[in-house]
């Protein structure tokens, strides 16, 4: 059988009584129990509801790691009467070094005040937030375009306080610029960057040793690594070069890769094939071009296209050296340009027919992008730069 309100048609529940139905809801009673209590249907308690603002928003309870509005009041109190940090800190029982952040993140000894702080701190506390591409478009812009020249985050971070020096929302870690391509909940950038990063992962993953490869046998007449000058190893004098092959598909095609210590200049050999005769002669062809003090040493791996690195050295007075087997990271800066070239060459890929046109294009474009160990300068700038001075 239907139920009939107590409260006749056209009369209407009496304010008290409304009252006292919000105050039970909002005491955690269910709306039927108050429809009972209060002989009216559930309907009339939602329209009750509705008509005086619905519940209240739940306050968030505050983590008692967080400073209260009532420790930021005695903290105020403290710096006016210029008490120290350390003492007020005691008083709250608090580090010293939460004090100091407190007081120095919102005004400074003259400048805090308890309830702006606290408001500040609500505020700050709110998620999700705006994320740093989100709220500086510019920023964006400029990540986003050196991106697709397959920068990557780090050179990107590290060019930003090069190009803009005094510009301070013009920063942002690598990191972060990785979780937005990485993180859907941290984005701001277009996740088709992704693929411009040179492992072209979608995900980070911790980097593990690959394996080394066994090679061939012994070449006559190496000067190994352990015989090079000081000055190589410190990279103190420009002018020392590194240099590898990486092949095509089968084996059956290769690109010559030479790449300077100090700049990180890297030239790229167009190859007829992987022969010592074609090899040599190719670096012969690219090395002799640059200045007698760009022209000091080469370091190979023992790989046998090098077997004729004497009648290399005699032709141009270079000087080779020997890494040990299986020991790539002793020319670890041609291997890192290595691994670069791969997003430009993936394994599998039939080199010969890239010109040397197409080498020299992909070159540049390595030599141009900044690098941390050169401050920000890249390859190009800090080699033009060094050839000017000496010329």
């Amino acid at each position: 059988m239907r139920k009939v309100p107590k409260w006749g048609p056209g009369v209407g529940v009496p304010w008290q009584v409304k009252r006292e139905i919000v105050l039970a809801v909002r005491c955690g009673e269910s709306w039927a129990s108050v429809a009972e209590r209060f002989d009216v249907v559930v309907r009339t308690v939602a329209r009750v509801m509705r008509d005086s603002g619905g519940m209240p928003s739940r306050r968030v309870r505050r983590s008692p790691l967080r400073l209260s509005l009532d420790e930021r009041e005695v903290i105020m109190v403290g710096v006016r009467e210029r008490r120290s940090l350390a003492a007020i800190a005691r008083e709250l029982g608090r580090p010293t070094s939460a004090v100091s952040r407190e007081v120095n993140g919102n005004g400074g000894r003259d400048g805090y005040r308890a309830a702006a702080a606290d408001r500040a701190a609500e505020v700050s506390s709110r998620r999700p937030r705006p994320t740093v591409f989100e709220t500086r478009p510019r920023l964006a812009a400029y990540v986003e375009a050196k991106l697709e020249l397959r920068w990557s985050p780090e050179q990107i971070a590290d060019r930003l306080i090069h190009d803009f020096p005094d510009d301070e929302e013009m920063r942002v870690s690598h990191e972060t610029i990785y979780q937005a391509l990485f993180v859907q909940s941290r984005g701001g950038l277009r996740k088709e960057l992704v693929k411009q990063l040179r492992s072209g992962r979608v995900r980070r993953r911790p980097l593990s040793r690959a394996a080394t490869a066994s090679g061939p046998g012994k070449i006559v007449g190496m000067t190994m690594i352990s015989d090079r000058p000081a000055e190589i190893k410190d990279r103190a004098v420009p002018g020392h070069w590194e240099g590898d092959l990486i092949k095509g598909m089968g084996n059956q095609s290769a690109i010559g890769t030479l790449v300077e210590r100090s700049f990180r200049f890297t030239m790229l050999l167009k190859l007829g094939g992987c022969t010592t005769d074609e090899v040599v002669a190719a670096i012969q062809r690219q090395i002799v071009g640059l200045p007698a003090q760009l022209r000091k040493s080469l370091t190979w791996d023992q790989g046998s296209e090098l077997a004729g690195h004497a009648k290399f050295t005699v032709a141009t007075k270079i000087p080779v050296y020997f890494c040990e087997p299986h020991s790539p990271w002793q020319r670890g800066t041609n291997e890192n340009t290595n691994g670069l070239l791969r997003q430009y060459f993936p394994k599998g890929t039939d080199l010969s027919v890239f010109s040397q046109a197409d080498l020299d294009e992909v070159a540049a474009e390595l030599n141009g992008r900044p690098r941390r160990v050169l401050n920000s300068l890249t390859p190009s700038e800090a080699f033009n730069n060094f050839v000017a001075l000496t010329t």
